[in-house]
C-alpha cells in the first residue's frame, strides 16, 4: 500500500493512517454540503479505509464503495468494515491505471484523496478516464482532495518542502498543477465547479458532469 505516513497494524487487523485521522472531519463537512442525499460513491485509492469508514458513517444514505490496488489496503478496509455501517461495501481491487480493473458503474460520485502526488501522472490520467466513464448522469460529481500547485497563488513553504521530498523519493511523484488537473477533467466531460481551501494547505476540488 502506497502511503507517506507511518502505518501501524492494529490488533484487529486494520491499519491506521494519521493523515486520514486528521483530515476526515474537515473533508466530511465538504462532502455533506455537496454530495447527493442518496446514490453510489466510488472511492479510489482508499488506503487504510479510515476515510471510507468515516464517510459511510457520516453519510448513511449513500452506498460507499472503496477500492485500492493493494491487497494490504483491502485487508485493512475489510477489518474496518467488520464493525462498520451497512452502507460501507467491500473494497474493489481497482487500479486507476489499469482499465481492466475498472467497474462498469454507473456511480453518482467518484472520490479520491491524496493519490495524484504519490503516483505517476498516468494514474491521474486513468482516474479521469474512469470518472468520465462511470459518472454518466448529469451532475455526477468527482471529488479530489490533497495539496496542489496553483499558478496564481505562491506555493506554501510546507508544500514546497513536501514536493521536494516526494520527488526525491520518486521522480514520477510531486504536487500537480490544479490547472492541469482541471484541463484533464474537461477533456473527459467534467467541469471544475468549486475549489475549497482546506486545513494544512490542502484543497478539495469538485468537478461535475455537464
Amino acid at each position: 500500500m502506497q502511503t507517506l505516513d507511518p502505518i501501524a497494524a492494529l490488533p484487529e487487523g486494520a491499519l491506521s493512517s494519521p493523515a486520514a485521522q486528521r483530515n476526515a472531519a474537515a473533508i466530511l463537512v465538504v462532502l455533506k454540503a455537496h454530495l447527493p442525499a442518496r446514490g453510489r460513491v466510488l472511492e479510489i485509492a482508499a488506503g487504510s479505509g479510515e476515510h471510507a469508514l468515516a464517510f459511510a458513517a457520516g453519510l448513511p444514505d449513500l452506498e460507499w464503495i472503496p477500492s485500492d490496488p493493494s491487497p494490504e489496503a483491502r485487508d485493512s478496509i475489510a477489518a474496518w468494515r467488520r464493525d462498520g455501517p451497512a452502507n460501507l461495501r467491500p473494497a474493489l481491487a481497482l487500479d486507476a491505471s489499469d482499465p481492466a480493473t475498472w467497474p462498469d458503474g454507473p456511480f453518482d460520485v467518484v472520490y479520491c484523496a491524496n493519490m495524484t502526488h504519490i503516483s505517476p501522472w498516468s494514474a491521474t490520467e486513468g482516474l479521469m478516464d474512469l470518472a468520465g466513464r462511470v459518472l454518466r448522469r448529469p451532475g455526477g460529481l468527482l471529488v479530489f482532495y490533497g495539496p496542489y500547485r496553483e499558478a496564481e497563488i505562491p506555493l506554501a513553504a510546507s508544500n514546497a518542502a513536501f514536493d521536494e521530498s516526494l520527488k526525491a523519493r520518486n521522480p514520477a511523484w510531486g504536487l500537480r498543477e490544479r490547472e492541469t488537473i482541471e484541463a484533464l477533467a474537461r477533456s473527459h466531460g467534467l467541469a471544475a465547479t468549486r475549489r475549497v481551501q482546506m486545513p494544512a494547505n490542502n484543497l478539495t476540488l469538485l468537478f461535475r458532469r455537464a
